[in-house]
């Protein structure tokens, strides 16, 4: 993954300083507009969400803001948020901060018409449109059957505003991720950090009052419109009528009703697709890899002993030393296990020598580790992985004495002719795992 893009400010005529972050890389620019009220850098922390942002940058240089009033850019008086035009005018101040000339303009879910909007006044910074989850009205009308009724709007306004800072909304954005409670606590964060209430009332209202009907077919770059079938904020009609109405858009409709959190490789793969006139190479979601499992012996009695404070510290310490370790030999960290952690690695030797340094500096920092390696082939997961692989080292990891480092018969047979030694301790039972392995601790 990315590291968090470094947030910085361009000003606009009025005096408001407008946040914008960029990464990737390639032969276009991609602009993006999504989301009434967002936070640039706490988007980072979902996963998910990093994750579509990563791939998207494998296309382009991403450039993404947040809309004056909300999120990390100067917030104005909630009676005095900018129309779609004056928000139109924010956009050429970001690219120009840029130095972007012309751009992919992505709009997704209420960003949508404002991406509208722009490539129909600016065409010429306008490369091509994507435009995803969009709708050219949110309330209903005689011509524009689809949509919340006027009442419905009216009642989603008033349980915004008694709910705002929490996850009512997620129920209809994210219904399948909607009783986790990580992801309510992300959601219910998220809008504390985009807006206030009275500000998110105020878009919203906006949002449902503004109608760019007659702008569709004005625009006259090439659009593609992507709409998931069982979207409930946004049904599948408002993206059709987006698409007809734009000359020669392309509309695809996709499976699915999340909006934000959950994978979204179908609609990526037509985005490259779109973009750059090939049909996307899929990732590889399975690939042979070493994975390292380390924990502190006697952790219990040790915390027991030392007390919350002391043994804070001694995780602190613990945890510091890890990072390293894992910098220096090119692991990745997956996740920590309390007073462990599970790392993978591309290589077997670096794993081996990683698992040793983070051995040898436990013991100079008065306490002690184990751990547990094996390579095989392990399924990605976004940032996590799975497999029979991480369950035999684990396995592996738990027969570890202290200040030993175990290993497969896989991981010697990889490393020969690298120098590192062992020493045969013989064939093993691992539990839920068939047959019997030979393990082998590292000398020295």
């Amino acid at each position: 993954m990315i590291e968090v893009p470094t947030t910085r400010y361009a000003k606009t005529t009025d005096g408001v300083h407008i946040a914008y972050q960029v990464w990737g890389e390639g032969p276009r620019d991609i602009l993006v507009s999504t989301a009434l009220w967002w936070n640039l850098e706490f988007q980072w922390t979902e996963p998910s969400v990093a994750r579509f942002w990563n791939r998207l940058g494998r296309l382009g240089r991403v450039i993404m803001f947040d809309k004056r009033g909300t999120g990390l850019s100067d917030r104005v008086p909630d009676d005095h948020l900018p129309t779609l035009e004056e928000r139109s005018d924010d956009i050429r101040v970001v690219l120009d901060a840029v130095g972007s000339e012309r751009s992919v303009v992505y709009g997704g879910f209420h960003g949508a018409p404002l991406a509208i909007v722009f490539a129909a006044t600016q065409p010429e910074r306008t490369q091509s449109l994507i435009l995803v989850d969009s709708q050219a009205r949110v309330v209903r009308t005689t011509d524009h059957p689809w949509g919340l009724t006027p009442e419905l709007a009216e009642r989603t306004t008033e349980l915004m505003e008694q709910r705002w800072g929490g996850s009512y909304m997620l129920r209809f954005s994210n219904p399948s991720r909607a009783d986790e409670p990580e992801t309510r606590e992300w959601w219910a964060t998220m809008q504390r950090m985009s807006a206030s209430p009275a500000a998110a009332m105020t878009l919203w209202r906006m949002a449902m009052a503004t109608d760019v009907s007659e702008v569709l077919p004005i625009i006259r770059v090439p659009t593609l419109v992507v709409h998931h079938s069982d979207n409930r904020l946004m049904e599948v009609g408002c993206g059709r009528y987006v698409a007809s109405h734009i000359p020669g858009a392309r509309f695809v409709e996709v499976p699915g009703g999340d909006l934000v959190l959950t994978g979204a490789d179908d609609i990526l793969d037509l985005i490259e697709e779109f973009v750059t006139g090939r049909h996307p190479v899929s990732e590889p979601d399975r690939v042979l890899a070493t994975v390292l499992f380390t924990d502190i012996v006697d952790s219990t009695r040790r915390a027991v002993e030392m007390g919350d404070r002391q043994w804070r510290e001694t995780l602190d310490r613990h945890d510091a030393l890890v990072e390293r370790a894992l910098e220096r030999y090119r692991g990745r960290k997956v996740n920590s296990t309390g007073d462990g952690m599970l790392a993978v690695f591309d290589g077997p030797a670096r794993a081996v020598h990683c698992a040793t340094a983070i051995r040898d500096g436990a013991g100079a920092l008065g306490f002690e580790v184990r751990a547990g390696l094996h390579t095989g082939e392990v399924e990605l997961r976004g940032d996590d992985i799975g497999g029979v692989a991480v369950h035999i080292g684990a396995r592996v990891a738990a027969l570890a004495q202290t200040d030993q480092v175990l290993v497969s018969r896989t991981v010697t047979d990889l490393v020969a002719g690298s120098g590192i030694t062992f020493t045969d301790r013989g064939e093993h039972e691992l539990k839920g795992v068939p047959g019997s392995w030979r393990l082998f601790a590292v000398e020295g």
